[in-house]
């Protein structure tokens, strides 16, 4: 199971992202994400920084971590122009880019809105989901973030792997069960018995919230 960290991308700057990057690739992580949100989720007046660019720059300073959004959301802009982003981060990272995509819900609704971004039904955004999937998944791994049972059954009806976020052990169980699994959240309270859990589960990669302490995740890899 391949383990991964969530950057700290609400700041007002690069740094504390870039060293925690950095930290990452030090001690062997395989590799980070970033959020895609305009705002913290709840928090308008907050920064966030944008994800494609921040990974860029972290995939050309450390030539082997693995790099995505984690998830980046359709309707954000146009199909066209988000297929044209990770083709771009994977021209600069050949290999090394997971396409990792979402339909967004109704707790990122009001970002949408506050941007004057066009309101699409749960279905339209499905329709997008699937042609960005289409395009994409010959080119780089693609997953697809867990929400409603239609966008769940799509992942699995496009072959391409279903991520759970903070999902019960059960869960995971169930989602490999059909397909390729992935797996991110929160820090628990027992890191090391949550990581043996999901990879007895069948999860292909667990990734982790910014406040997680890389030093554990090296010395639960230590112990395989």
């Amino acid at each position: 199971m391949k383990l991964g960290v969530l950057l700290p991308t609400f700041r007002g700057g690069v740094d504390d992202a870039i060293s925690f990057a950095d930290e990452a690739a030090r001690c062997g992580i395989d590799g980070v994400f970033a959020y895609d949100h305009l705002w913290p989720m709840g928090s308008p007046r907050r920064p966030s920084l944008a994800p494609f660019p921040l990974l860029a720059l972290v995939a050309r300073r450390h030539d082997r971590l693995i790099v995505g959004p984690l998830v980046a959301r359709i309707g954000l802009v146009g199909t066209g122009h988000l297929v044209e982003e990770f083709l771009t981060l994977d021209a600069l990272a050949p290999g090394r880019v997971i396409a990792a995509l979402g339909t967004g819900d109704r707790l990122s609704e009001p970002e949408n809105l506050a941007y004057g971004l066009t309101a699409l039904s749960a279905d339209e955004r499905r329709a997008r989901l699937e042609a960005t999937v289409r395009q994409l998944r010959a080119a780089m791994p693609v997953w697809i973030g867990a929400g409603a049972p239609a966008t769940n059954r799509l992942a699995e009806e496009l072959g391409v792997a279903l991520n759970l976020w903070d999902a019960s052990i059960e869960r995971v169980v169930e989602t490999a069960a059909r397909g390729e699994v992935t797996y991110a959240g929160p820090v628990p309270e027992d890191l090391a018995t949550r990581l043996d859990d999901l990879e007895r589960a069948g999860a292909t990669w667990a990734v982790f919230s910014p406040d997680v302490r890389i030093e554990s995740l090296v010395a639960w890899r230590a112990t395989r």
